[in-house]
């Protein structure tokens, strides 16, 4: 008889696990899968082309509804699928609308939750986040009746969402506490001319500001943010895009341990040996993930500890990060400011755009960041992945691959 496996999250990390584990055996469970979301398993990094206009749903479904079912699992999703509890003694999960499945083994994917500004307005209509197939639904619907937006949130996904709702017609204004934008990937210089060609776009920036209160109009919709100076901005949408926090509540709720995520072991285990958890919820030896590369390296792990392989471990990996932004090349990895024991190379060309940095320590490449041209990405990515000595073309180095031989 097949043992029961129980999903909790229909999404890229938890999918990823059932999909590898199909591949290594297809019989040995008998898969249940809950997600909150009324679709099939969608690619969320594409929701920023979706937002954009170039990509239908479609075009970003992973697993559509005939995926799950010429593979025999039972799939349900939708906000009244979502589950709410588990029973650890029973093996049970147990869903908004009182569905309950039962599990051998149970995996939890519950992925993150959008940071939002707990201030004066924040329930506003108007006042949104960017996380999910819904949020892009709302923001292209309010795009197609206001003006003006204020995205809170300098980042990757802040600046994300204010690309694509200027090119939808919006005047779009990005508030960023710290004195540069995407300030843990870049710095300050690198930071500045990603600003600028952004500015040429005809999107603005308020730097070194946060938001104190946001303040309504008519009918409870929002008309314009007070920032902690005192200034006032006239807005007709505002979208949080602070970053994200592991979903851990239910997990918490099931006496799980958690800290800021869900504390697993190398094997993906929680601290019930029955259950397991990987994606944006997890917290693996003091370390959270919020990008796709390690989330699938987790989803790979786990399938084989589920399908026996008990002696693989999960061990985390060096992630790089790439903008999703029309006609910007950027690429950061590994340590982006040198400290005393570090040695840094500079490349500035600011005629064509491009900066390049890099830092040594112990004769070894620790970080390296790319604006403007990215094609030694992939070459310096593998030198800091893999440790290896620069002593031989480190005079080079700067130059990219063509000029280093191996």
């Amino acid at each position: 008889m097949k043992q029961k496996l129980v999903v909790i999250g229909n999404g890229m990390a938890g999918m990823r696990c059932v999909e590898e584990l199909l591949n290594l055996n297809s019989e040995a469970y008998e898969i249940t899968v809950f997600g909150a979301e009324p679709y099939g398993n969608y690619n969320r990094i594409m929701l920023t082309p979706l937002l954009f206009g170039d990509k239908s749903l479609d075009q970003i479904m992973i697993h559509d509804f005939d995926w799950y079912q010429q593979r025999q699992i039972s799939l349900h999703c939708g906000d009244p699928k979502t589950v709410v509890a588990i029973d650890r003694q029973l093996k049970q999960v147990i869903a908004k609308d009182g569905t309950v499945a039962d599990y051998d083994r149970l995996l939890i994917a519950t992925g993150s939750l959008p940071t939002l500004l707990k201030i004066p307005g924040a329930q506003l209509n108007g006042v949104m986040s960017f996380r999910d197939i819904a949020d892009v639904e709302n923001l292209i619907k309010a795009s197609q009746i206001h003006q003006r937006a204020t995205i809170i949130g300098g980042g990757l996904l802040g600046l994300e969402a204010a690309n694509a709702l200027q090119q939808r017609g919006m005047q779009v204004t990005v508030i960023n506490r710290a004195s540069h934008i995407l300030n843990r990937q870049l710095d300050q210089a690198a930071g500045k001319l990603l600003q600028d060609h952004l500015q040429k776009q005809g999107i603005q920036f308020r730097l070194n500001a946060t938001v104190a209160e946001i303040i309504a109009g008519d009918h409870q919709q929002l008309k314009q943010i007070k920032l902690d100076d005192g200034s006032l901005l006239a807005t007709d949408l505002v979208v949080m895009a602070m970053g994200i926090q592991p979903n851990i509540k239910l997990a918490k709720q099931a006496g799980l341990h958690c800290q800021q995520g869900i504390e697993v072991n190398d094997q993906l285990q929680t601290s019930d040996a029955s259950i397991y958890a990987v994606g944006e919820c997890i917290q693996h030896q003091g370390e959270v993930f919020g990008l796709v590369a390690p989330v699938y390296e987790q989803a790979k792990i786990c399938a084989q500890q589920l399908a026996g392989d008990s002696q693989i471990r999960y061990q985390s990996r060096l992630s790089a990060t790439i903008l999703k932004v029309t006609g910007i090349d950027l690429f950061s990895v590994g340590i982006t400011e040198a400290d005393s024991d570090c040695q840094q190379q500079l490349f500035v060309d600011a005629g064509l755009g491009v900066y390049r940095k890099l830092i040594v320590k112990n004769q070894q490449l620790v970080g390296a960041m790319l604006y403007g041209d990215t094609q030694n990405s992939h070459f310096y990515m593998k030198l800091i992945s893999e440790n290896q000595p620069i002593t031989a073309f480190r005079d080079n180095l700067l130059f990219g691959q063509a000029e280093v031989v191996l």
